[in-house]
Parts: C-alpha cells; sequence; structure tokens
C-alpha cells in the first residue's frame, strides 16, 4: 500500500535513511512523504502499529523487480526426459537409447526410464528386470538411482538422476 491506499488511522513511521520518526496520523504522515518529495510505503501492514516508510516507491518497485529477476535466473528447473525400453528390445536400439541417456546426464537432466510389458509379455517379469539393470548398470558412471525400478500396472519404471559433476565437467 502506498501514499493515499493506506488505510491505517495511526502508522510507525520510519524516515528514508532509516530512522524513526515515530507514531503519526496517517495524514501526518502522507504529508512528511510529500515534503521530501517521496512516497510513503506500508512494510508491515500486520504490526501494531503498521509501519510505513518514506521511500522512492518507483526506485523501490525496481529493485524488488530487478531481485526477482536475479532470483528467477538462479533457479534451476530439472527437467524429467522420458526414455522408453521394451523386454524384447534390440541391441542396437539398446545402445541407442543408452547414448541418449547418457547425453542428457551429462547436461545435468534426470532420465526415467519406462519398460511397458505387453500382452504375454506381464508373465516374463525377469527378462525385462535384466534389461533394467543391464541399463542402470551401464549408466552408473554418469548417473545414480533417484527411484529404483518399481512396477506400476504393467510398465516398469527407474529414475536416474546425474551425478554431481563428472570428469568431463571437471575439464571445462
Amino acid at each position: 500500500m502506498v501514499n493515499e491506499n493506506i488505510r491505517f488511522h495511526e502508522v510507525l513511521v520510519i524516515g528514508p535513511n532509516g530512522e524513526q520518526l515515530g507514531i503519526m496520523m496517517r495524514r501526518e504522515a502522507i504529508e512528511k512523504a510529500y515534503e521530501m518529495n517521496l512516497d510513503l510505503f506500508c512494510v508491515a501492514p500486520n504490526a501494531q502499529p503498521p509501519v510505513c516508510k518514506i521511500l522512492d516507491y518507483g526506485r523501490h518497485h525496481f529493485n524488488e523487480q530487478k531481485k526477482a529477476r536475479e532470483a528467477k535466473k538462479k533457479q534451476h528447473v530439472t527437467e524429467v526426459k522420458p526414455l522408453r525400453l521394451s523386454p524384447v528390445i534390440d541391441q542396437h536400439d539398446f545402445d541407442t537409447k543408452l547414448k541418449q541417456a547418457r547425453k542428457w546426464a551429462e547436461e545435468g537432466q534426470k532420465v526415467k526410464i519406462d519398460m511397458r510389458f505387453r500382452g504375454r509379455m506381464i508373465t516374463r517379469k525377469e527378462v525385462g528386470e535384466q534389461i533394467m539393470n543391464k541399463f542402470i548398470e551401464q549408466m552408473a558412471e554418469y548417473a545414480v538411482v533417484d527411484k529404483a525400478p518399481s512396477m506400476e500396472g504393467n510398465t516398469m519404471s527407474v529414475v536416474l538422476s546425474p551425478k554431481k559433476k563428472t570428469k568431463q565437467r571437471e575439464e571445462e
């Protein structure tokens, strides 16, 4: 709340340099801010009495937006990349999917591997588990198991997280 939008009768006023000016009536505090060519901004509306500060609201608002942009830049959103295997996958297809998963892990992205059992394949879960374990073993240098292999309906899933520092990243 700024200037005329402040609805409290009495407010504790803080000056532009951080000094306390004391408890004042709202109208008096607004006039004091206008005398300094600044704005009265409510920084703690829930306090007793509410705390208002005399400051340049335009500059304050700009700085708040700048801080928010900086914080947003520093956020790192990890994307989970999906990969689907089959219990009857050929070696070349396996190697291709392994290569793609390694690339994603090196880029710092999580990889979710799904293996769908279709039709009668559901009776041969151990074959799928062997392939899944082989895939995890081959990825051990680049990623760690975040969520162990588990069955959900007719799909076996595992989530791999990239290792924090790989040798190649340290060299770069």
